[in-house]
């Protein structure tokens, strides 16, 4: 991309995201439609090595190590939890959480500094990983389905959020990183407060 003929309204990375566009939006269709296919079994050193990867990603959010699971992340990464079950259409229909890698550092920065009012005193979690299903695609990216459970305790009221996630991987000199993180309620419908843990 030639930055040099970009509008003057789009050199300003705060407001602009150079990689949202409609290919953007095609491909995240595309991940979305393999999610949810039927894969076969996955090599035992593929699955164990996704496993792994998950139980990292899990460990660094349980723990509060927001900017160590940052760094988990492409720089053309989303982060997403919709409202629609399966995922819906971003473009039409609103998300609890839909963060571009911009959007992310803003959200883990706002949550380190301690000012988040949603977040005083912090969420303390722990996350239970299951059912873990892996896909090495042609397309060279690494396919992760998992179900979860996380357990959260906040200002004396203990609530539970069950889904699955699907995670999309891409392979880079410093290991496996994650392109696409979708965050799939079960309840995603139903009203939520205070939805500012990470998942």
């Amino acid at each position: 991309m030639n930055l040099d003929r970009l509008p003057d309204a789009y050199t300003d990375t705060s407001s602009f995201s150079y990689h949202v566009d409609a290919d953007w939006y095609d491909e995240l269709d595309r991940f979305r439609q393999i999610l949810s296919d039927d894969w076969p079994t996955a090599p035992m050193t593929d699955w164990y090595e996704a496993q792994s990867f998950l139980i990292d990603e899990a460990r660094l959010v349980d723990s509060g190590r927001f900017n160590d699971w940052l760094d988990l992340f492409t720089g053309d990464s989303l982060y997403w939890v919709p409202v629609t079950a399966g995922g819906g259409d971003p473009r039409r229909e609103v998300s609890h959480a839909f963060d571009d890698h911009r959007r992310l550092t803003d959200r883990v920065y706002w949550l380190r500094t301690g000012l988040a009012y949603s977040q005083l005193p912090p969420s303390r979690t722990r996350r239970l990983l299951t059912n873990i299903e892996s896909l090495d695609h042609p397309d060279g990216l690494r396919y992760v389905r998992s179900n979860f459970v996380i357990h959260e305790m906040r200002a004396g009221t203990a609530k539970t959020y069950t889904g699955w996630y699907g995670h999309v991987l891409r392979k880079t000199q410093d290991g496996w990183r994650i392109r696409l993180k979708s965050v799939n309620l079960i309840d995603s419908e139903q009203y939520h407060e205070n939805l500012t843990l990470v998942f």
